[in-house]
């Protein structure tokens, strides 16, 4: 490595956060970056481990210990090229990713793991500033032409990778502009949109053709689709959102949590809101259920939007403050963990089921909830009601839509209700038709989606041609 003694002398060092109190007002990103030496000095403190748990923390299998290394011997350019070799949009990861790497990072035994996402982030960061990333023509055309439903992370690396081979690429996205939920669940506060329209720009010029605003098997037959390519590549997100079927869920002011979410990005983009009625917190006592990363953004959205107080309810137990690294580690583990939106102002309870929502004249008023032991099991003399004018649910999501398209091909699905697919090949159970990504493998993390794209992309790519360039 650059410096053998760098994790001896470095302090671990991460980028910082604007003031809850002046972020709390806007919907821009609030990360402060380190300055350029910081960051060569943590990347300084990527030890020689002998074996890199990061690269196998990482999805997508970064060569994290490459680029640091070519960071601190200040040779960015060579070090943004070494992470697109495997990572189609580390700007996004480098944002939003929950950094499993540094999670794998032998550093982590001391509990000081490497900066690996920081630095991710700033490596990519100042290859746009410099225009070290202009569009990847293909050096022949294959004459094939393939279309990739849903216009996610794994769509849009999936279909970038196919262009760069030389296919005729056709991105098929539902809504008016690309991005999956990194455009529509994600906030702008964690990621810009305008990272995901630059990306967009270089796939335009690199020769992938966007078709938004279709819903396809509803828009658009997937007869025609098929009958008009050579390949259909399936990349569309698991949006079933699980529900809360107790008492009262109809009321009105209980919603799902995407619904609020892509509200606000829609408002945030100046895109027209013509699906739901609007879902606001403003002056309002919001209850959200479920503890994962989207409540969270919920948590943050609500304060944005100016709620009287905010809650989150768990059902599972509260996690331990730190981990039995013995026990877990390279792998991700389960631990305490607060996100900048929960600390923002939210209140926190676990081992908590909602057993009923109350309201009056037809709006949600309040909730009741019950404490629960280790087995799920309701805790007599445990019951308490909480305020409710807002009930936001964000308990993840079950399989992908199956109405339209899944159900218009026929396709074979898993047990748990995605496309059945295997990742050595990526083929469904029709011929010519490819899945990848959170419709295949379910609700997953955005550097998972970048990796089954690129890796059906190589699939897809073999299908059409008999063998592959593209790396897998």
């Amino acid at each position: 490595m650059g410096k053998i003694t760098g994790f001896l002398e470095i302090e671990k060092q991460e980028r910082s956060y604007k003031p809850a109190s002046d972020r709390i007002r806007h919907y821009d990103e609030f990360v402060i970056p380190l300055s350029e030496e910081q960051v060569k000095g943590q990347a300084a403190r990527c030890m020689d481990c002998g074996i890199p748990f990061c690269h196998t923390g990482c999805p997508v299998n970064n060569q994290i210990p490459d680029w640091n290394d070519l960071v601190f011997n200040d040779d960015w350019k060579e070090a943004s090229e070494n992470l697109h070799s495997t990572n189609n949009f580390p700007e996004f990861t480098g944002r939003i990713c929950p950094a499993p790497c540094e999670a794998a990072c032998t550093l982590n035994l001391e509990e000081m793991p490497v900066s690996i996402k920081t630095v991710e982030c700033a490596i990519v960061d100042k290859a746009w500033e410099n225009g070290w990333l202009p569009p990847v023509q293909a050096p022949s055309q294959s004459g094939k032409r393939v279309a990739v439903v849903g216009a996610g992370p794994a769509g849009m690396a999936a279909a970038q990778q196919l262009a760069r081979a030389g296919h005729d690429v056709h991105l098929y996205e539902k809504n008016n502009k690309a991005g999956g939920l990194l455009r529509y669940g994600i906030p702008d506060f964690k990621l810009d949109k305008k990272l995901i329209d630059r990306r967009v720009s270089q796939m335009e010029q690199e020769g992938v053709t966007f078709h938004t605003g279709i819903n396809v098997g509803f828009d658009k037959s997937i007869e025609d689709l098929r009958d008009e390519h050579d390949a259909l590549l399936l990349t569309g997100g698991s949006e079933d959102p699980r529900d809360l079927p107790i008492p009262g869920r109809d009321l009105h002011g209980v919603h799902f949590a995407m619904d609020f979410l892509t509200q606000q990005n829609r408002r945030v983009s100046n895109e027209p809101i013509t699906q739901y009625e609007p879902i606001l917190a403003e002056g309002k006592h919001v209850v959200v259920i479920g503890g994962g990363d989207t409540g969270s953004d919920c948590i943050g959205t609500s304060i944005r939007q100016g709620c009287l107080s905010v809650t989150q309810l768990e059902i599972m137990p509260k996690p331990p403050e730190a981990e039995d690294k013995l026990l877990t580690w390279p792998h991700w583990p389960l631990k305490m963990r607060t996100s900048s939106s929960q600390a923002e102002g939210a209140e926190r309870d676990w081992s908590v089921m909602t057993s009923e929502f109350k309201g009056s004249a037809g709006k949600v008023m309040a909730i009741n909830c019950v404490k629960v032991d280790e087995k799920m099991q309701a805790i007599d003399g445990s019951d308490f009601e909480l305020k409710a004018d807002l009930v936001l649910l964000a308990m993840g999501f079950t399989n992908p839509v199956h109405e339209g398209m899944i159900n218009g091909l026929g396709l074979e699905l898993d047990g748990r209700g995605n496309v059945l697919a295997n990742v050595q090949d990526y083929k469904t159970s029709k011929d010519g038709v490819f899945a990848a990504g959170d419709m295949r493998r379910g609700q997953s993390l955005v550097v998972w989606a970048i990796r089954e794209g690129r890796q059906a992309a190589k699939a897809v790519d073999e299908y059409l041609v008999g063998s592959s360039i593209l790396p897998r």
